[in-house]
């Protein structure tokens, strides 16, 4: 049998996604733009979130798996005071409470609650799928079903900066993890509520943000000069 021709657009490309498109949009508009017939994605990205997306092309595809299963590592701020139906600046708000005095050091006191293995319920308006329909498809037409929870691992969390009433923290996961679940959940615990009012994925196992190309750079370029952004194969497979 002769071997598979392996194209030089086979492999992964590191999408730095700006706020607003769905980790789909990005997918679609390289689709089109390169006219490449499998494109994927490794991990969806809120449509508020930034940062690091993991497109695979062509052949690449079949790594996709292998590639999703990574650890995460995120940036972000939570918002203490506000909580909304999304758990995150996307949603409405519904609730509002004063927040209590806190310093840095308590806030990452509490922190520490949430480090080691959590179970978690993926929300209503989440890209998890029921029946193979994905949650916020059926939260659209305002239908709420039972879901599963779920074992995830967080490794560190903790926070750098406090300026009431936003919080910046740093989060290394696990695959799966809801970094705005852990936002709500957080407000709860303080008593005030609170959401995730920013996220930015900085690194998907040893593949980090600093090596990728922001998507309106990706859209200009040619398809000669993208097959030099691409990590082959072999180098994925490692």
């Amino acid at each position: 049998m002769p071997l598979p021709v392996i194209s030089p657009l086979d492999g992964a490309l590191l999408v730095d996604k700006p706020p607003g498109p769905t980790s789909h949009d990005v997918v679609d508009a390289i689709r089109r733009k390169f006219n490449v017939r499998k494109v994927g994605h490794c991990g969806t990205l809120d449509p508020n979130a930034d940062g690091l997306l993991i497109i695979v092309l062509g052949r690449g595809t079949k790594l996709s798996d292998k590639l999703m299963s990574a650890d995460k590592v995120y940036a972000g701020t939570i918002k203490l005071g506000q909580t909304t139906d999304t758990y995150d600046a996307d949603g409405a708000i519904i609730g509002t409470s004063p927040v209590p005095p806190l310093t840095l050091e308590q806030i990452n006191e509490l922190a520490q609650q949430f480090v080691g293995d959590l179970m978690q319920t993926p929300p209503m308006v989440s890209a998890a799928k029921v029946g193979g329909v994905p949650l916020y498809k059926l939260a659209r037409k305002g239908v709420e079903v039972e879901r599963k929870p779920r074992l995830v691992h967080v490794y560190n969390f903790q926070f750098s900066a406090y300026d009431e009433p936003i919080a910046t923290f740093r989060i290394v996961c696990t695959k799966g993890t809801y970094v705005r679940s852990i936002a709500h959940e957080f407000g709860q615990k303080l008593g005030c509520g609170a959401h995730l009012s920013s996220l930015r994925r900085l690194q998907v196992g040893r593949f980090s943000v600093d090596n990728a190309l922001p998507l309106s750079q990706i859209m200009e370029l040619t398809t000669d000069e993208l097959q030099r952004h691409v990590i082959p194969l072999l180098k994925l497979a490692e």
